[in-house]
């Protein structure tokens, strides 16, 4: 009875401390409200936004979707003459629609999937679910047919489609249905023109031998198909159980290929060429590609039809290589090759741009610090020049003008104020520096013309709702505004941006950034448990730059009664060589940075309430939410991890050799959450999706295992029928919120 009596207590007192700082937080209203900032409905409190563009053939004229509160437009700009028109009458166009389907449509809000400009701009082909539909725009008269989907592997002249049966690879001619089988001795494990399968295909199939399409890749005039062979006979498996199964009770077990770091056999691949007509195979002189993961790689065509590029990276990507095939006579050749120690950063420095069919090439590098480019003699290989240089880092090339012989590409941290906000840049191949063309502080996302002479600019920020403006290529000026997005709806209810803030890694001198968010009801008097979203991924950094942040999960979270924050640490991506450097080999490093932010930045924000911290993640997200809670429990008190991926060795090779290095060493197993199990001491719980066919489910369990051998308490969730995505579900969401609300508000979340 007296420890009734001591545990009531403890409630009580627990309870008056936490209701003058947090009110009614955690209560159903506050889940309304959270909901509002979750897609769909999101969506609606920002109108008045401009869709991708789609250009008329080779031309400057384009047409954009533009959607309203309660409407859909489609838009005909030309920006020669700076006009924007609408693209048809949208109320005639709906009638027409109406009367080919048999059904009543609203021209206002056309269910279009895709449309097509016929040459004169004088009629549309619209795509609708399953149907074509063919209208006239001089007389609005529409006729509707079947939609014939384009088979998988067909020839860019449609003579032909690629197709595999019983592991062997076949052609099939579209005008007179007669068959070739093109290869014999394709076996399972040992198959043509068939990359390592993904379990999710399996799971939706109901087989562990899915029917897939063939992976080929015709030459520009269809005369050669490029396909290859994989290898899988002696790959490391793994087995996926899908516990309930749609209409079954006997849960399903799938066998799949899922290389691991440590693996001593990966898959590998050999290319193999076909000439269409005599179908004469074409053996490719080149050492078997190995393949990290699911899927194979083939190489890119250059216009002549003849030859065909690879890039290519050794195990444990300590170099780069450019190879390039003759796919006449099956010759392949190195034509630009990089080593770099550590390691050579696919995800943050690959990029490899022909310039004049390949007689020169574009290579991006990191080999000074800072990922810059350099230009390549394409037929001898030897560095020509550098064409750009400084503390800054090239992201992407967007367009070459192989003419002017100018190159525009994005960078980041070239202009003053936050490194991370991406700008566009001209530069000549023959040297000079860079030109600025998006002058705006702002994050900016470019699409040009395919003639190169103008461009599609559409920036913002956290704090600048997105603006779209046509630009002229030359010199950046803008011609024209298409939008401004309309967040009238947004601020009425009471939304205000999240703040960016700067503080100190751990080394007390190198500069990092986050994001902080409020709830609509925010007041600065009360004290707010503060809940981290964490992802430490070294392949890129994550901290939202654009205005989209005002629909991230933590503008949700923050409604529930939290100061929620986000911070990109050393160790990811977007910064120098030796920002990025921190994380290799130590993937669990980013916490101290962490940390620090978020003490720096409640030291002038009381409301920001550090006794009571949690912390989320996913994916790499769910290994970083439970590391930290494992490796510094006096400061997190709750974690919600997902998919986690807990340990290296577990995980997939193409991510983890590239971050982790090869060969597998002690420090696996030591960054390995497991190893920190004994820790915990906060409150923790875990989540996987049984037929999650990215990170093994395996990883989550070992880590129980773990946690169950060292004696402490913790909650599992496993969802059947789940994939990677399962983070995002409706479901998990909302056991996300409740955990969150329990465990730092300390009161029931709504049940419902």
């Amino acid at each position: 009875m007296r420890t009734n009596q001591k545990h009531c207590s403890r409630a009580l007192a627990l309870s008056l401390l936490l209701a003058p700082s947090v009110g009614a937080q955690g209560t159903r209203a506050d889940y309304q409200r959270a909901e509002r900032f979750l897609s769909p409905s999101a969506d609606t409190l920002v109108s008045s936004v401009a869709g991708r563009p789609h250009w008329l053939a080779q031309t400057d004229r384009f047409w954009y979707r533009r959607d309203l509160p309660h409407a859909r437009q489609y838009l005909l700009v030309d920006p020669a003459r700076a006009t924007k028109v609408p693209a048809f009458d949208h109320a005639r166009l709906g009638e027409a629609l109406g009367r080919a389907l048999l059904r009543p449509l609203r021209g206002d809000s056309l269910p279009i999937d895709s449309l097509v400009f016929g040459a004169r701009g004088d009629s549309l082909t619209i795509v609708m679910r399953d149907t074509v539909v063919r209208c006239g725009l001089t007389d609005y008269r529409c006729a509707a047919s079947r939609a014939d989907s384009i088979p998988e592997g067909r020839s860019t002249d449609g003579r032909w489609v690629a197709f595999v049966r019983d592991f062997n690879l076949f052609v099939r001619s579209t005008e007179t249905r007669t068959e070739r089988q093109l290869t014999t001795d394709g076996v399972r494990d040992y198959a043509y023109a068939t990359g390592v399968v993904n379990p999710g295909v399996m799971v939706r199939q109901g087989t562990d031998t899915p029917r897939l399409p063939a992976a080929v890749s015709w030459s520009p005039d269809s005369k050669r198909l490029l396909t290859f062979r994989m290898d899988t006979r002696h790959a490391g498996r793994l087995t996926m159980t899908q516990y309930a199964p749609p209409g079954d009770v006997r849960p399903r077990s799938y066998s799949y290929v899922y290389p691991l770091a440590g693996d001593s056999v990966l898959p590998s691949q050999e290319f193999i060429v076909f000439e269409a007509d005599s179908w004469r195979r074409i053996p490719v002189n080149m050492e078997p590609l190995i393949q990290y993961y699911y899927g194979a790689l083939l190489g890119t065509w250059y216009k002549d039809s003849r030859r065909v590029r690879v890039v290519r990276s050794d195990r444990g990507y300590t170099t780069q290589r450019l190879y390039e095939i003759d796919a006449v006579t099956g010759a392949s050749r190195i034509v630009v090759q990089e080593p770099l120690e550590p390691y050579f950063d696919v995800y943050s420095s690959s990029i490899v741009e022909p310039v004049g069919r390949g007689a020169e090439i574009v290579w991006g590098s990191q080999r000074d610090g800072w990922n810059h480019l350099y230009l390549y003699d394409g037929a001898t290989g030897t560095l020509k020049r550098r064409v750009t240089h400084g503390p800054w880092v090239v992201s992407a090339i967007e367009h070459v003008d192989t003419t002017r012989r100018v190159v525009y590409f994005t960078a980041l941290g070239k202009e003053p104020g936050d490194p991370y906000l991406s700008h566009l840049y001209s530069v000549s191949l023959d040297g000079g520096e860079p030109r600025l063309l998006t002058p705006e502080p702002a994050d900016h996302v470019s699409a040009f013309a395919p003639t190169g002479a103008y461009f599609i600019d559409s920036y913002s920020r956290v704090d600048l709702p997105p603006i779209v403006v046509v630009r002229r290529s030359s010199d950046g000026v803008i011609v024209q505004e298409l939008e401004r997005a309309d967040v009238s709806r947004l601020r009425a209810t009471g939304w205000r941006p999240p703040e960016p803030f700067n503080a100190l890694a751990r080394d007390g001198k190198t500069e990092i950034y986050g994001l902080i968010w409020f709830p609509t009801n925010f007041d600065s008097t009360k004290h707010y448990p503060v809940v981290e979203n964490v992802y430490t991924g070294p392949h890129g950094f994550f901290v939202p730059k654009t205005f989209t942040a005002f629909r991230h999960q933590q503008q949700a979270i923050a409604e529930l009664g939290f100061i929620t924050v986000m911070v990109d640490g050393s160790g990811t991506a977007g910064r120098s060589r030796a920002f990025h450097d921190v994380s290799y080999k130590n993937l669990g490093s980013g916490v101290d940075d962490h940390i620090g932010a978020l003490k720096q930045a409640a030291a002038t924000r009381p409301y920001m309430d550090l006794s009571r911290v949690g912390i989320w993640g996913h994916s790499a997200g769910g290994y970083d939410a439970a590391h930290a809670i494992l490796s510094h429990p006096d400061f997190y008190k709750v974690a919600v991890s997902s998919a986690g991926d807990h340990d290296a060795r577990l995980d997939k090779a193409v991510w983890n050799t590239q971050w982790m290095g090869y060969p597998v060493g002690d420090h696996y197993a030591q960054q390995a959450n497991a190893s920190l199990a004994r820790n915990l001491r906060g409150k923790l719980l875990l989540m996987h999706g049984d037929v999650d066919d990215n990170v093994p489910m395996a990883e989550t369990l070992q880590l129980v295992d773990a946690l169950i051998k060292a004696n402490k308490n913790f909650d599992l969730l496993i969802m059947p029928g789940q994939n990677h995505g399962s983070g995002g579900t409706p479901y998990f969401t909302r056991r996300r919120w409740g955990y969150l609300v329990k465990n730092l508000l300390g009161v029931e979340p709504p049940e419902d």
